[in-house]
């Protein structure tokens, strides 16, 4: 750790809003840190100071920061390399605005031999800085696992597909003649071949499937060697450790989010939408909405906002803006499925369709719910569909089964 340089300037270039700031710069190894005061005689005072990477490291830059009572602190969003200066930062009481730094590149006005944490320090405070949103610390800790949960889903899907290549390679043609190679019957023929099984003996596993026995038997009919039983064998025991992994990790999720309960319960009142997929999205948007000011900001910060390019008066269809990868994945899945439902979306979704495109509508529709989902959370209210009355649609749907019910226990009358 170097000991703090202390530096006496005069700094005009730029008008001060707060007196007192600091700014990080962060590495893996090391930390910059330089606090910006300035004096009764109107000089600025800057305080340089380098921290190791270590909790004790850590710890101590807090504590120090902390003693000049900052009225604004920065850091870049560093890799995750910022995430633990972050919450040490935040056990001391301090909020710091993590700012992208991609902005603060775009900035002009740096001199060259000016470091970063000090350039950090005069865009703080000159107020330029744009910090993050970041949620509460119980959502952060809920997102690393929604997050991992996603990237769980993908090594999932890669692994599944190798198995059906290897099991091409060796001459079988079940996805050829069935809809969905992954499904319940599917896996059940291919453990039976993988476990020895004849393809004759394999087909008792297909259930429902709409294939014929024969087409299955000569699907399943192959040439695969030791090599490609070995691999198919590993493969398959990898995605049922994948598999056990993600119930593993959506249970501690589902435990996370216990405390939003009441949030998540007016989520699963829009059509399209499970429980994973709500909790997913409710810890990448948090769940104070006064954050986004408005809907539209929060569909800006979730990526689902399309761009407006505009010239000589002529509107140009421009993509969909940068945003938080994460939501917009949820999102976009829960537009998939809402317009698979009964309700306003999928008839907003026909009506898009032809003039957008499948891909465009779809971005669309995830634009319209998530500003449905701020106002329901903005306003504590559930989900009503204009065009659909889902309670009257039950109703319809499940009559005739209370009333067999009904009827078979004696309440009504057999001929009522």
């Amino acid at each position: 750790m170097r000991k703090a340089a202390v530096v006496y300037t005069d700094i005009t270039e730029l008008h001060p809003v707060h007196d007192r700031v600091a700014a990080l710069d962060v590495h893996l190894n090391q930390i910059t840190v330089c606090v910006m005061l300035r004096e009764p005689d109107g000089q600025v005072r800057m305080q340089f100071r380098e921290f190791g990477g270590f909790k004790r490291d850590r710890r101590e830059m807090a504590e120090w920061i902390a003693s000049f009572q900052p009225q604004a602190v920065s850091m870049e969003s560093t890799g995750i390399y910022w995430k633990s200066p972050y919450a040490a930062l935040e056990r001391v009481g301090i909020r710091a605005q993590v700012v992208n730094a991609a902005e603060v590149a775009k900035t002009p006005g740096r001199k060259t031999d000016m470091l970063d944490a000090q350039w950090l320090a005069l865009l703080t405070r000159a107020g330029l800085l744009r910090g993050s949103f970041l949620p509460v610390e119980k959502l952060r800790h809920a997102r690393q696992l929604a997050r991992y949960h996603t990237s769980l889903v993908n090594d999932l899907v890669r692994q599944k597909n190798r198995l059906l290549k290897v099991l091409a390679d060796g001459g079988m043609r079940l996805s050829a003649i069935v809809s969905d190679p992954h499904g319940k019957a599917c896996r059940a023929m291919i453990d039976a071949i993988l476990d020895g099984a004849s393809p004759e003996q394999a087909v008792r596993h297909a259930g429902r499937l709409r294939a014929t026995h024969a087409e299955l038997r000569a699907a399943l009919d192959h040439e695969l060697t030791e090599v490609h039983l070995h691999l198919a064998r590993q493969i398959r025991q990898y995605i049922n450790f994948i598999e056990a992994s993600m119930s593993d990790i959506e249970a501690a999720l589902m435990q996370e989010v216990l405390p939003q309960g009441s949030l998540i319960a007016q989520l699963l009142t829009l059509p399209g939408i499970d429980r994973l997929a709500a909790a997913k999205l409710l810890v990448e948007i948090g769940d104070d909405m006064r954050r986004f000011a408005k809907p539209g900001r929060l569909a800006v910060w979730t990526g689902v906002c399309p761009g407006n390019e505009e010239s000589a008066g002529n509107r140009k269809r421009a993509k969909t803006r940068k945003g938080n990868c994460h939501a917009r994945r949820v999102l976009i899945e829960i537009a998939h499925a809402a317009v698979k439902t009964q309700c306003y979306f999928k008839d907003k979704f026909q009506s898009l369709k032809p003039r957008l495109g499948y891909k465009r509508a779809i971005v669309a529709i995830a634009h319209k719910i998530i500003k449905v989902i701020y106002c329901m959370l903005s306003r504590g209210e559930l989900y009503r569909d204009r065009s659909v009355d889902f309670e009257a649609l039950q109703t319809r749907r499940n009559a005739p089964r209370w009333i067999r019910q009904l009827q078979k226990h004696g309440v009504l009358p057999a001929n009522a």
